[in-house]
This record gives structure tokens, C-alpha cells and sequence, in this order.
């Protein structure tokens, strides 16, 4: 498919994601240290969560964030299907999206840019290749910690918002530009300060 955005784009927005990122990454341990002391009485178990998902040219990378949910094993889900396991104080983390902070460090590492699509658990990828025609295409840029479809369509539960979240997928990535960087990045802040889409 068509990639939208010139390689100065690229180029320009790998820098920002890394400028960003380090920017970030005092902030990031400032709260590790007071979710570190909270947790064993707000939310008890290991601080970060660690799934394997999908990146670039279906590579598989470790995606790291601070735990949500108690601490019980489980097969893949769609995230609102997991509601029941959320921690009250893990829904005040998702709700204005402090547990995707850790992101900054596959950032850092090349696995994930700011914006993009949002990484997929292998287990649904694989499904999703086999009923959406085009959900690989998906997979040709870096996915993101926020991304088109996540500030417009939020979580979804069921097939046909996930068709919807490709369709917007595969448009940021056609329509990639500075123009569509711009919104996205005021859409997530918009998202951040309202809780939009949070379960």
C-alpha cells in the first residue's frame, strides 16, 4: 500500500519521537517510584505488565506497562473483556492513560514510535490476517503508543470495530504528514485530560 509522508517526515519524526521520549523518561521514573510505594496496598503485585505484541513488518517485541489488572493469567482478550480484573486504582491509571508511560521505553528501542497503529497481540493478529484482507498493511510502519484509531474510535469489543480501527489505520498511514501528526498528537492530549475511551 501506499505510504503517505515524505522520508524527511520520517526522518523528522523518529527524531521527535526520541527528543520526546528522553524528555519523558524523568517523568516516567518519578511515577514507577510512586506507583512502586502505592501498590502493595492499591493495587498489590509486580509493577509492570509485559506482553509480547506486533510491530513493524510483524516482528514480535515485549510492550511494557504499568500493571492494571490483579495479577491472574489469561488467554488473550479484548481489553474492555478484562474489565473484571481491573483494579480500581489500575482504572484511575487507564482511565488517563499513565499505565502506557513504560511505552516511551520500546520508543527508545525502536520497537514503537508516539504515533501509530497500536501494537496487537500476536494471538488476535493472527486471526485478524485471516478474516481482514488487509489487516497485514497495518504492519508497515511502527506501531504507536497512540494512534489515529485510538483517539477517534477508542477500545473495541467486537469484529466490526476492529474493521472500523483498521480502516483508520490504513488511512494515517496513506495520509501520513505533518498535518495528520499534528492531530493525532492534539487529539491524544485530548484524550489524556478527558479519559475518552478509557475502561
Amino acid at each position: 500500500m501506499r505510504i503517505g509522508g515524505t522520508r524527511l517526515f520520517w526522518l523528522i519524526k523518529r527524531m521527535i519521537d526520541l527528543v520526546i521520549s528522553v524528555l519523558l523518561l524523568p517523568v516516567l521514573a518519578g511515577v514507577a517510584v510512586i506507583l512502586w510505594m502505592l501498590n502493595p496496598w492499591l493495587n498489590p503485585g509486580p509493577l509492570l505488565y509485559c506482553q509480547e505484541r506486533v510491530g513493524q513488518h510483524d516482528s514480535l517485541f515485549v510492550m511494557f506497562k504499568f500493571r492494571t489488572m490483579r495479577p491472574d493469567a489469561g488467554a488473550a482478550k479484548f481489553a474492555d473483556a478484562e474489565g473484571h480484573r481491573i483494579s480500581g486504582f489500575g482504572g484511575l491509571l487507564r482511565r488517563f492513560r499513565v499505565d502506557e508511560l513504560p511505552q516511551i521505553i520500546n520508543v527508545l528501542r525502536g520497537e514503537m514510535s508516539l504515533i501509530g497503529p497500536r501494537p496487537e497481540q500476536p494471538e488476535f493478529a493472527r486471526q485478524y490476517r485471516q478474516t481482514l484482507p488487509d489487516y497485514h498493511r497495518r504492519h508497515v510502519v511502527r506501531p504507536g503508543l497512540s494512534g489515529l484509531s485510538q483517539v477517534v474510535q477508542g477500545y473495541t469489543s467486537d469484529d466490526q470495530g476492529t474493521r472500523v480501527k483498521l480502516a483508520l489505520d490504513l488511512r494515517y498511514i496513506s495520509k501520513s504528514g505533518f498535518r495528520m501528526e499534528a492531530y493525532v498528537f492534539w487529539r491524544t492530549l485530548v484524550t489524556v485530560f478527558t479519559g475518552y475511551g478509557a475502561i
